[in-house]
């Protein structure tokens, strides 16, 4: 590691002490988040000034316990926060243990669960509406990191898009009506460690990437009916990464990190643009794009990062220029990367090691650096503001600078944290094991039951 790497293990010594949106129609600092990563799909929110620290009883403008269990990242449209979870229901039995091959470190099933989609509202945290959209006993009881509610909802102010996996796609109005839902089959996942992928919109199309130990595929719906418009089997296995859509040359592609390749898809038909080899197995971290390059990256049994100029891709681009530049060290795993201001931020594997590197070139003048005492970091980072933000599953999120990094604030809230946050407006969301903060300077100090 660099210099910068001492300076900033010393100054967080110290303050301890102390792309396209995918979703039409949202405007940069329109005060919204939604989707999984942000209205630009890239973990930043744009116009956005949220708080620099916080604390059990600092900038808290609500806490609320939230009922079962999800990990999905809240999204954030006009005055609601929206967000899902799996509630158990019924009489619990003897539990079950997975079934899968190679299976480790599952839950077990012992209930049936109620999938459930909630709305709350967004100054003061009261559930508005809650609406049980599938009841279902598990065939998986997935890690026990992860939850039966992993998938983000998505939002373009008309419909909102819940998505449970196995448990369904389900499409309701902003009020909590079910408009439409769809069984996509059983998904069988790679050592029974559950579901992931969140439903990507772009314009009247909403597509679902579906990579599992079976036949995968992704496929297209039209927004509004639920017609599925196209569906394309893919040669790949588990994947838990979003798909994202980016604009080139007029048309829009549907970009599919997976292990075999990442593909750039037609959106409007599903056909196959161009593919890049060089991931790994177990792909989880979403790629980001801006400028018309992509970035897609991966960590298990080897170490990829990939950065693909999409002007002139077309077939198979792993041995082209448009294959600009590889990383084969300090990958990120879990969290997916940060994109902001062409700087490209990542985490090694899902440790506290940050790496920040110029996205066209792949130069890295600082860095990586340590933050401090944070680790086992499942959240993925966010930017606003000319700040990083970066929450491990202990509670601890640390707050960097971007343009001469060095620390502001390290910040600790009672809770555990696998899920992303989101930023809309003056507030960071938070989504815990029990709670979802809203942390915000004009904090009202709320906090209530489920």
């Amino acid at each position: 590691m660099g210099v910068l790497a001492t300076v900033i293990a010393v100054a967080l010594g110290a303050s301890t002490a102390l792309s396209l949106a995918l979703t039409d129609g949202v405007e940069p600092g329109s005060g919204s988040w939604p989707q999984w990563r942000g209205p630009l799909a890239t973990g930043e929110a744009p116009g956005a000034s949220p708080p620099v620290s916080w604390a059990e009883d600092e900038n808290v403008r609500f806490k609320v316990a939230l009922p079962g269990r999800g990990h999905s990242t809240p999204i954030i449209w006009g005055e609601r926060v929206f967000l899902t979870t799996a509630i158990e229901t019924g009489d619990p039995f003897p539990p079950r243990p997975s079934d899968s091959p190679g299976a480790h470190d599952n839950l077990p099933v012992s209930s049936r669960f109620d999938f459930v989609v909630l709305a709350l509202d967004r100054q003061d945290g009261r559930e508005l509406w809650r609406r049980t959209v599938r009841t279902a006993l598990p065939h998986e009881g997935g890690h026990y990191t992860g939850s039966l509610a992993s998938a983000s909802p998505v939002t373009d102010g008309g419909l909102l898009f819940a998505f449970f996996g196995s448990y369904g796609l389900h499409a309701l109005s902003l009020d909590g009506e079910l408009q439409w839902s769809k069984d996509l089959g059983q998904m069988r996942s790679k050592h029974g460690h559950g579901e992931g992928s969140s439903p990507v919109l772009s314009g009247d199309t909403l597509v679902v990437n579906w990579d599992h130990e079976g036949q995968s595929f992704v496929v297209a719906f039209d927004r509004q009916t639920g017609r599925e418009r196209w569906r394309v089997e893919r040669d790949e296995v588990t994947s838990w990464a979003t798909p994202i859509v980016v604009e080139h040359d007029g048309r829009r592609q549907l970009v599919v990190a997976g292990t075999g390749r990442v593909r750039g898809y037609d959106l409007a038909t599903g056909s196959v643009v161009w593919e890049c080899g060089g991931l790994s197995a177990n792909i989880v971290a979403s790629p980001v794009s801006a400028n018309g390059m992509v970035y897609a990256g991966s960590s298990y049994e080897k170490r990829a990062l990939l950065a693909i100029r999409l002007d002139g891709a077309r077939g198979d681009i792993s041995e082209t220029d448009n294959l600009v530049w590889i990383r084969r060290r300090g990958t990120p795993y879990v969290p997916s990367p940060l994109l902001y201001r062409d700087t490209l931020y990542f985490l090694r594997h899902y440790q506290g090691i940050l790496s920040r590197v110029h996205g066209p070139t792949g130069a890295e003048e600082l860095g990586p650096f340590r933050l401090g005492g944070l680790r086992n970091i499942y959240a993925s980072p966010v930017a606003a503001d000319g700040r990083i933000y970066v929450t491990d599953r202990m509670g601890q999120t640390i707050v960097i600078t971007h343009d001469d990094p060095r620390p502001l604030a390290l910040n600790q809230l009672d809770d555990t944290f696998n899920a992303s946050a989101a930023i809309a407006g003056d507030t960071l969301f938070l989504r815990g094991e029990k709670f979802l903060y809203a942390l915000s300077e004009s904090s009202g100090g709320q906090e209530s039951g489920s």
